[in-house]
């Protein structure tokens, strides 16, 4: 009788264990979708920012600096390799063009023109997702990392060696700071 009980405990603890195991791997592709779910937004954003140049170019030719500091920001964004790295590329992308929006303040007539305002639209519309895809990711890093430093799946996600994953943050301070509005 002792050896049933025995070995249904072992059993039971095996089942255990394959299902924690198992959840640990979904939260794990969860995260990993959640990713590239913002890489495929990042991808349109990169490609929609030459369209949008090129119509701010045919107005304020004579920002020739800025339209370098966009394009370096964009290949940086496009070439960084982990999450630390791509929130860095990102902040630096979107204060290159808050600049360049900045700069088509001073053009009446490119504010006015038909394809700048719906490419612009169509910006604004990715930012929107790529921030949902963002929370989304950083959510199942969340769920994540607290079954990887749980206890008991803690013991199964080191033998299997589960990473734990990076969260997507703001990477300048400035950012963080709450804006000051006076009237």
């Amino acid at each position: 009788m002792t050896y049933l009980i025995v070995a249904a405990v072992v059993v039971l603890c095996f089942f255990y264990g394959v299902s924690v195991y198992n959840g640990l791997v979904r939260k794990k592709t969860e995260m990993e979708e959640g990713w590239s779910s913002i890489d495929v937004f990042l991808k349109k954003r990169y490609d929609l920012i030459p369209n949008l140049m090129e119509t701010v170019k045919g107005y304020a030719s004579h920002e020739k600096e800025l339209f370098e500091n966009i394009t370096k920001a964009r290949n940086l964004a496009q070439n960084a390799s982990s999450v630390n790295e791509q929130g860095q590329a990102e902040s630096a992308l979107k204060n290159s063009m808050m600049n360049l929006f900045a700069i088509a303040e001073n053009y009446p007539e490119l504010k006015a023109n038909q394809n700048f305002s719906e490419l612009q639209n169509e910006l604004t519309s990715l930012e929107e997702e790529i921030e949902m895809a963002r929370r989304y990711y950083n959510g199942t890093v969340k769920e994540n990392n607290i079954s990887i430093e749980s206890f008991p799946s803690n013991i199964i996600a080191n033998m299997f060696t589960f990473k734990k994953g990076e969260f997507f943050e703001i990477s300048n301070s400035a950012e963080r700071e709450t804006v000051k509005i006076s009237f």
